[in-house]
């Protein structure tokens, strides 16, 4: 018997998910980045396209949520204090970038013969750049983390902030508006920071304990919940005082960035972060009217090159003047010279008050999206060129590729053996993360001094958020052998170059650990009795340099007969060759006996 009827959506759903499996690969085999598949997917899916789908502004309303969560996801990995330092870039840079970039477009506008106040809203419309797209193409590059990422990261927060002064001289330029009375402004700023106050109270002194109690249930769905409901829930308090989304989860983000929980939660909202943002870039696609971009070609290739290229110069220029390198300066220059998610919304409220006509405004939304699809192209631009002067033998040259590396250490499993190993790590200086799944043990920890966050290493997407990807080397520490074959196997498959240090518990254990390939293990037990038989013969008279020889004869021992074991495949007790291994070697009789090791 046929169904009755789909699923809403469910057709939709379908083509969405086909264009994208199509698109998305291809534009990545090419090096154009995935963002290009996705606006690529959806020009063609879109009503100027096969028009398989209707109109994107409806497919657009519910994709926003994907830079909410990406938002959300930035702030986690930002603390207060590392935000505190960048707030020159945030104030100083954003804030020039706004007003120089705006400025500039809004005379170019007035020349090309624009009105005063439609070329106010499309100059500074378009000097803001697109948060969501930079960030992708950063995140895939890895360099979220670097010099310039961060300098691009505060002018883009900058950015988010600015849209609500904007979208207020919109209302202002609007024609039969009057000006708001001072009681308006007032409530309005008292609502503001309330709502501000509000996120920051429950971010800071809520949140942690509460999943604190849902750690101890281990129920991964209900922390799933609780991390989608902290993101949504801040950007709706800010959304209902007239502030961005965005906004509100980045807070709400930050608030938790020292949080345990930081990594897990990072985890969580990944596969969501990841789907919607998909489907942002594929709702931007099909509003491209080509059939306008066509007939109007000369006035949008004036455009593309004109956005691009003054954004691009003033984002050179202040990156230079305020103490980037020119590497990193050309860097933020390729990276955010497109317009940006926000120049529709302020675009919509600008038509909705009649500063803009309908034929405008879509010209200027085609400007954004075509300098949305050319960035990547810039940013491919600047690695050839890079590596071409490397390969004509350039010393130090002032352009450079996106690459760089960033060496820390994971330590996984956070009791008395990886705290020592952490303590011996930090005393040089190296830069470490640790996670661990007891929340009474990273409690503990965090008394210590130490950075510990909650984690489940069976998760290859926790061990990502981690940053096994980007470590140097990951230390094993974990207790439960079971617990660190799978996340060894879990590495080995996702970072094959990582370096694996492994605590092992017995014989049985090293002979899995030597199977699994990893470069280092050592038996805690079997280091720690070598150690307390040492002394004792101390204590009883033996000299020094007979403890040395005996040592040296008990770990001959132990080494020969494990490497029989491994080759025989067998267990603890493999042969008569292992109880036999003592007998090859001439040595004093007492000293022929094996040592009942483990």
């Amino acid at each position: 018997m046929a169904a009755e009827g789909a699923p809403p959506f469910f057709a939709e759903s379908i083509v969405f998910l086909a264009a994208t499996v199509v698109a998305v690969p291809i534009a990545k085999r090419l090096g154009l980045g995935s963002v290009v598949g996705y606006l690529a997917a959806g020009a063609a899916i879109g009503p100027h396209g096969l028009q398989l789908l209707g109109s994107g502004e409806d497919v657009l309303h519910v994709a926003e949520l994907g830079v909410v969560l990406l938002l959300f996801v930035i702030g986690l990995e930002l603390d207060p204090q590392k935000l505190w330092r960048m707030k020159r870039d945030i104030f100083g840079l954003g804030t020039a970038q706004v007003i120089f970039t705006g400025l500039s477009l809004y005379v170019i506008a007035r020349f090309a013969g624009l009105a005063n106040s439609t070329a106010l809203v499309a100059g500074f419309g378009l000097a803001l750049s697109s948060t969501a797209f930079a960030l992708q193409i950063l995140q895939e590059r890895g360099q979220m983390s670097s010099a310039y990422g961060q300098r691009a990261f505060g002018i883009l927060l900058l950015q988010d902030i600015a849209i609500v002064p904007l979208l207020a001289m919109v209302a202002i330029l609007a024609p039969g508006e009057g000006p708001s009375t001072f009681g308006d402004i007032a409530n309005e700023i008292l609502l503001v920071s309330a709502a501000v106050a509000a996120v920051i109270l429950t971010g800071r002194y809520l949140i942690s304990p509460i999943f604190l109690f849902l750690a101890a249930s281990r129920a991964r769905e209900v922390m799933l919940t609780a991390a989608l409901l902290v993101a949504l829930g801040s950007a709706g308090i800010m959304h209902s005082v007239g502030l961005s989304m965005a906004l509100g989860a980045f807070l709400a983000g930050v608030l938790l960035a020292e949080s345990s929980f930081r990594h897990t939660l990072e985890a969580d909202i990944e596969p969501f972060r990841s789907l919607l943002m998909g489907l942002f870039f594929v709702a931007v696609g099909m509003s491209l009217d080509v059939s306008l971009v066509m007939g109007n070609w000369m006035v949008v290739a004036f455009g593309v090159a004109t956005v691009m290229g003054v954004k691009g110069v003033f984002l050179w220029g202040l990156s230079r003047g305020t103490g980037s390198s020119n590497s990193d300066a050309l860097r933020i220059a390729v990276t955010l010279p497109q317009g940006g998610e926000f120049a529709f919304v302020l675009f919509t409220a600008a038509v909705s008050n009649s500063l803009l006509d309908y034929q405008t405004a879509n010209l200027l939304n085609a400007i954004v999206i075509l300098t949305m699809l050319l960035t990547p192209l810039a940013c491919l631009g600047l690695d050839r060129i890079a590596t071409r002067m490397k390969e004509r033998g350039v010393e130090n040259p002032s352009i450079e590729t996106f690459e760089e590396a960033n060496p820390t250490v994971l330590v996984i499993g956070f009791g008395r053996f990886g705290m020592v190993v952490a303590q011996i790590l930090t005393s040089e200086g190296h830069e470490i993360t640790a996670i661990d799944n007891r929340p009474d043990r990273i409690a503990y920890a965090r008394k210590q001094g130490y950075k510990v966050y909650y984690g489940d290493a069976t998760r290859a997407d926790v061990l990502a958020a981690a940053g096994a990807g980007k470590a140097a080397l990951v230390a094993m520490c974990i207790e439960n052998d079971k617990v660190m074959g799978k996340a060894i196997d879990l590495i080995r498959e996702g970072f094959p170059d990582t370096l694996i240090f492994c605590r092992a518990t017995d014989r049985a254990h090293v002979l899995d650990l030597t199977k699994r390939g990893v470069d280092f293990q050592i038996r805690e037990t079997f280091e720690s009795s070598v150690v307390f038989g040492r002394a004792a013969l101390e204590a009883l008279g033996t000299p020094l340099d007979r403890i040395d020889q005996i040592e040296e004869d008990v770990r001959y021992r132990d080494e020969e007969r494990l490497a029989i074991q491994i080759e025989a495949g067998g267990g603890v007790s493999t042969t008569e060759r292992v109880r036999n291994v003592g007998q090859r070697k001439k040595e004093p009789e007492s000293h022929k006996k094996d040592a009942a090791v483990e």
